[in-house]
């Protein structure tokens, strides 16, 4: 097993929030420990019971264990910049939604709100049993739709990265060794996007 490092993030909180909220964040290194299928499964559960419009639930989601075909074929749809560190992660997802109401073909304007709602659940989930999950933006959304056979009333949103926190930053490209060793977080402060009262820019 690779040697780990425990990389200790300070997240400066202007009000009280649960821990498990403070303590989550977002690493490109994870600990060489499987993650079992089981586990997997309690993930999907925690999301399955996550608030969407009407019921309709419409996140679809591809997923491999590391050492699978499954996480090959995910892997292979990463751009470059993420492979370049995704590698370590013990499990990959693509995200996908359904774009569609289920009875009918309107546009459901709130999937993709929906599968937010769904990563949440499924953060909250993992962060509970010390599984660490990174979101990515960076994939081949045409080459993921073809490989995977969604249809075209689905549109891939994202993929993403889980593994065990504690993993060692010296595995990582400098640049991102780097970023993963910074202890200190930020965030807007609360002024900047909200309004009790009219929008200002």
């Amino acid at each position: 097993m690779k040697n780990m490092i425990s990389v200790n993030k300070k997240t400066p909180v202007e009000h009280p929030i649960l821990d498990s909220i403070k303590n989550r964040w977002s690493p490109r290194n994870f600990a060489n420990t499987p993650i079992k299928e089981e586990d997997v499964k309690t993930l999907f559960e925690a999301g399955r019971w996550a608030p969407s419009s009407s019921n309709i639930q419409p996140w679809r989601i591809i997923w491999g264990t590391k050492g699978t075909e499954m996480y090959t074929r995910i892997f292979n749809c990463l751009d470059e910049f993420n492979k370049s560190w995704a590698a370590n992660s013990q499990l990959l997802w693509i995200n996908a939604y359904k774009k569609t109401m289920n009875t009918n073909n309107k546009e459901n304007f709130h999937a993709l709100h929906d599968l937010g709602l769904f990563m949440g659940n499924v953060i909250h989930q993992a962060n509970s049993m010390g599984i660490a999950v990174h979101q990515m933006a960076g994939l081949n959304f045409k080459k993921a739709q073809e490989e995977f056979n969604f249809t075209d009333d689905y549109h891939v949103a994202t993929a993403v990265a889980f593994g065990y926190y504690g993993g060692n930053p010296d595995d990582l490209p400098e640049d991102l060794k780097k970023q993963e060793l910074e202890t200190m977080r930020s965030r807007k402060k609360q002024e900047e996007f909200t309004f009790n009262g009219n929008f200002k820019k």
